[in-house]
């Protein structure tokens, strides 16, 4: 048999043609290696993540490089500071926005779960709330999720039904808007086959810094905090740490997919809380207790629906502050804050009347 033999320069055409193999190989190598290391890590795609709720969860998951989850921050505005400096701090920023489902489906796409929040202050509109709830919840079924977070609330009808005259129906439909919107729109989730936790959340004491809850001066020029809760707890909690709890309850896996879970940082009487801005503060804060009719004639936008909001808490104490244990959000944010830790945090943020500041 007739031996093959190859000239010098087939030789070397070969050895090039095998060197260009093995440089393509190893560049695929890498891309899949680099493609490993981003898909072990179980991306969160966060609504709102410029926002208070979902802020708290994009600093948790930052913060804890080696938890094995990555964020993807969704903003209106990718250009703005906040997303920037998400962005330099390694989270991924894409552009998104709650009112345009296409932008939505784009934005959950390849993520392992999302954390879907609303926006009902921005428009005070039950129904828009709805419909951004639907779209999401949309979004999420198209893309295969594999577990939501929907912060949600109680649709209080079901306590206070449109028939109950303890508290006036507001919009011929509702009693307290900002909630009821939420509530009824857990069935988008369920309906659509989204694996979702339903996160109940509480009263912000950031807004005694955001919202112009904090103490203001009364006719007799002492300070106070206003609420229309008699001698009933106010469960709360620091904006934050709503966001870490999320972050726990992503960390669980499946322990509460399916699952209406609630969170509170402490619950505290209008005393309670006043005793302690008394302690922290330096300055005597009382508690100012109002009816809720009183607070809903407030004229402030949203006053009728909040007053409405505070009755039912205070209404339905035994159901709302006992589904609301602190020690359950603790197990999932085990640095979660006290009233007392959160203020001390803050009081310097908290806006006061320099009248009775100086007084």
């Amino acid at each position: 048999m007739a031996a093959s033999f190859q000239s010098t320069d087939e030789q070397s055409d070969g050895l090039r043609a095998m060197m260009t193999l093995r440089r393509r190989f190893e560049t695929h190598a890498e891309k899949n290696k680099r493609k490993v290391t981003v898909s072990d890590r179980k991306v969160i795609a966060v609504v709102g993540a410029t926002g208070a709720q979902g802020g708290g969860l994009v600093r948790a998951i930052l913060d804890d490089p080696n938890g094995g989850f990555a964020a993807r921050v969704l903003t209106r505005d990718a250009g703005g500071a906040k997303a920037k400096d998400f962005a330099r701090l390694g989270a991924e920023v894409v552009t998104a926005d709650v009112d345009n489902p296409e932008s939505l489906t784009k934005a959950f796409e390849g993520a392992y779960g999302a954390f879907c929040v609303t926006f009902f202050w921005a428009h005070f509109s039950p129904e828009k709330e709805m419909a951004e709830a639907q779209a999401m919840a949309v979004a999420a079924k198209a893309t295969g999720l594999r577990h939501v977070i929907w912060s949600t609330m109680e649709d209080t009808r079901q306590w206070a039904p449109l028939s109950d005259n303890r508290m006036p129906t507001l919009r011929g439909k509702y009693k307290v808007p900002h909630c009821d919107g939420k509530g009824e729109s857990n069935h988008f989730f369920t309906d659509a086959g989204v694996p979702t936790t339903f996160l109940l959340t509480s009263f912000y004491w950031d807004n005694f810094i955001h919202f112009g809850m904090g103490p203001k001066r009364g006719p007799d020029g002492k300070l106070a905090i206003t609420f229309p809760m008699g001698d009933k707890k106010l469960p709360g909690i620091a904006a934050e740490d709503i966001g870490k709890c999320a972050y726990g309850i992503f960390k669980k896996g499946d322990e509460f997919m399916g699952k209406t879970v609630a969170i509170s940082g402490e619950n505290l009487t209008g005393a309670q809380m006043a005793a302690v801005f008394t302690e922290i503060l330096g300055r005597e804060v009382r508690y100012n207790n109002v009816s809720p009719e009183a607070y809903r004639g407030f004229g402030f936008p949203g006053a009728d629906d909040l007053g409405n909001m505070f009755q039912f808490k205070r209404d339905f104490e035994d159901y709302y502050s006992g589904a609301r244990n602190p020690d359950f959000a603790r197990s999932l944010n085990p640095s979660l804050q006290s009233f007392k830790m959160w203020l001390t945090q803050n009081k310097n943020a908290i806006p006061l009347d320099e009248a009775a500041a100086n007084a």
